[in-house]
């Protein structure tokens, strides 16, 4: 019987370097390259790791003429800037890509897996049955994975490397939680400068042959509900007094309850989903207004 195998990136090492180039996915947004300031060494080979703009049009103007939460509160402004930990999604947020999305349309099964990924978001279905049905229609192997990884590695939403930093120097912890995979999340968190502790997400599962199994479903992030049980978990064996989640969706939002999120922070400069951001403390499409909000 073959052996179950769980799979590993080598380390990864990080340094910056200005691109000018950019992989345009064809599910999604409209795509502008912007300063990039990544490039990631992945497997044997380097590639580009870009911060691009991203808008969903028209974005901005609705977002502004509908919402009432573009503007924080004095007690929404004060719980973010004595923050002690700030918890952050990944997909959609940290970086412009859907990573299950474009690991599908790698695979060929790009449409059908998007297609899912939006009522997950939206929580229109349990978490744990999108990722299970998103996953069954194209079982990545290892060498899918490693092979995409090298092809189309993450790009980083523009802003989100100054925000990182400005929260450091703040003496803030910084933390990624995702319903995504740890594959596509360590290279993000290497440029970041987030070590590998301070990464909350799902670990997929292969045999020895590097054949698809599934998932670990003991990650806490692998089911709905599992964000906040993460953020409820780090909260506890920190003891953090304030804690803020940013992200964009349905999962992101259900860390804010008690010994959870004490803020959501909602970010639409990538996909703005309505539901969401109307019960957001405070909604934000550029991650200059979080990094001002600190000065």
């Amino acid at each position: 019987m073959e052996g179950l195998v769980r799979s590993q990136i080598s380390p990864i090492g990080a340094h910056y370097k200005q691109q000018h180039s950019v992989f345009i996915p064809k599910f999604s947004l409209k795509l502008r390259t912007n300063l990039c300031r990544g490039r990631v060494g992945m497997m044997k080979h380097s590639k580009s790791f870009n911060s691009v703009a991203a808008s969903v049009q028209p974005l901005e103007a609705s977002a502004l003429g509908r919402s009432e939460n573009t503007l924080p509160s004095k007690e929404v402004l004060q719980l973010w800037r004595t923050a002690d930990a700030v918890c952050f999604d990944v997909d959609s947020t940290v970086c412009v890509d859907e990573g299950i999305d474009e690991l599908a349309e790698f695979c060929g099964a790009g449409k059908a897996v998007a297609e899912w990924t939006a009522r997950a978001m939206g929580g229109s279905v349990p978490f744990e049955e999108a990722l299970a049905a998103r996953l069954s229609l194209f079982k990545p192997s290892l060498s899918q994975v490693q092979d995409f990884l090298e092809k189309r590695p993450p790009r980083l939403s523009p802003g989100i490397d100054e925000l990182v930093k400005k929260l450091k120097a703040n003496n803030k912890n910084v933390y990624l939680i995702s319903g995504g995979f740890r594959h596509m999340i360590n290279p993000i968190a290497s440029v970041l400068g987030i070590p590998p502790e301070n990464i909350f997400a799902n670990q997929l599962l292969f045999k020895s042959s590097g054949e698809f199994l599934g998932f670990d479903a003991n990650e806490p992030t692998s089911r709905s509900g599992g964000k906040a049980a993460a953020v409820q978990q780090i909260r506890k064996a920190h003891a953090y007094k304030v804690l803020a989640m940013i992200g964009d969706g349905a999962t992101d939002l259900e860390a804010r309850q008690p010994g959870g999120a004490d803020l959501f922070i909602c970010y639409g400069g990538v996909q703005l989903r309505e539901a969401v951001a109307a019960k957001a403390d405070w909604l934000v499409l550029n991650f200059k207004d979080l990094i001002s909000s600190l000065d």
